[in-house]
């Protein structure tokens, strides 16, 4: 149920159903964006954009082979892989739905969700990208090392999370982001199995 009393108050009033919920989840949590806490995590949660994440995925690669750990080496190559999947599937569908971040409607409620290039950053909300590339990986390390199963989900449940918050994305982008990022770890697993993985489970 909506709770804005007056349709013009609302922060994207030619919204209805679930699409109207999402904006208004949005905009609640949006309130908390400059919590010390929420920046903190937002910041860290940067790890999961492109570059960084890429970084991080060729620091274990190169772990690996100096270590003399192939497993390791492997698990690196599979978890670029499955973020590179996700990361060129999630610039498609961005490149083709033009959805107004929860940053811009709380400033100048103006939103937007329609096909559409992109006319920039600031309607690129579909779907989460950091977290597409946080699931992704951490899907790869919970199948290669489910020993760090826990803390891989819980890293990327914080980074995925704290999009909310920060006003970057809605609850939907969000689990469009996780979904695409299990999909991604799945085709990896599909075409490039892990030593310990089984394909077909």
């Amino acid at each position: 149920m909506s709770q804005h009393s007056d349709p013009e108050d609302h922060p994207a009033p030619q919204t209805e159903g679930l699409e109207r919920m999402d904006v208004e989840a949005a905009a609640s949590a949006a309130r908390h964006r400059h919590h010390p806490v929420v920046k903190a995590l937002g910041t860290a949660s940067e790890l999961a954009d492109q570059i960084p994440l890429a970084m991080v995925c060729g620091t274990v690669i190169a772990g690996g082979l100096v270590a003399g750990r192939p497993n390791v080496a492997r698990m690196g190559m599979r978890m670029m892989a499955a973020h590179v999947v996700a990361n060129v599937v999630k610039r498609r569908i961005k490149n083709r739905l033009r959805r107004t971040r929860p940053e811009e409607i709380v400033k100048q409620r103006d939103y937007e969700f329609e096909p559409g290039e992109s006319k920039g950053g600031n309607d690129t909300s579909f779907p989460s990208g950091h977290t597409a590339g946080a699931v992704a990986v951490a899907a790869i390390v919970a199948r290669d090392m489910p020993g760090l199963a826990l803390p891989a989900a819980g890293t990327a449940a914080l980074m995925a999370g704290v999009q909310i918050p920060r006003a970057k994305h809605y609850p939907m982008d969000v689990l469009a982001g996780t979904l695409l990022g299990l999909a991604a770890a799945r085709a990896v697993n599909l075409l490039l199995p892990g030593d310990n993985a089984d394909p077909g489970r």
